[in-house]
């Protein structure tokens, strides 16, 4: 039998199997095998993807927490959209909230200082890209995405919405300042 020619018989299962062909198959397998154990060892040791949790929750109970933290922190306000721009304490949970067509609020950050962020949607499913980090998380509403961050450089970080939620889309930007 011949890899390149049709089986005589119709059923092709009963008959034997070239060598040519095993050999292929068996470096197929061990490849396979080989890139299932480097992504099993690139989440763990590669330091790329986010090891995140997400929980239910509601829209109404997730805006009362970012409130909470905004009358508590805020140092000043921001843009012609007074924006306010919150400084928390190292260590502190965070709310960032992405709605029709912003990121609430703009968040003052110290540089080597762990923050847990958290996110949720108010309305539909936005998409939270940390530039020029390239960090990128689907934010869905109802559901609160919690995730550690550690800023390890000083700058302005732009927060960009990378998935299409509606004619205002490509205005969707927000700030992230670390001092």
């Amino acid at each position: 039998m011949s890899a390149i020619l049709p089986p005589s018989e119709r059923i092709w299962w009963n008959q034997p199997v070239d060598k040519l062909e095993l050999t292929w198959i068996s470096i197929a397998f061990v490849w396979a095998l080989v890139m299932f154990g480097m992504m099993i060892w690139w989440h763990a040791y590669g330091n790329q993807n986010l090891a995140n949790e997400t929980y239910r929750t509601t829209k109404e109970m997730f805006a009362a927490k970012a409130q909470a933290v905004v009358d508590k922190y805020t140092v000043r306000t921001e843009t012609e959209l007074q924006v306010p721009v919150v400084a928390p304490p190292p260590g502190s949970d965070i709310y960032l909230i992405a709605r029709l067509w912003a990121w609430w609020p703009i968040f003052e950050l110290e540089h080597g200082k762990t923050y847990t962020l958290h996110l949720s949607a108010m309305d539909y499913m936005h998409g939270f890209s940390l530039q020029p980090q390239n960090i990128n998380i689907q934010v869905h509403p109802n559901y609160e995405h919690v995730i550690k961050i550690t800023p390890n450089a000083r700058g302005t970080y732009s927060i960009v919405c990378n998935e299409f939620c509606g004619i205002g889309h490509h205005t969707m930007a927000g700030r992230l300042y670390v001092k």
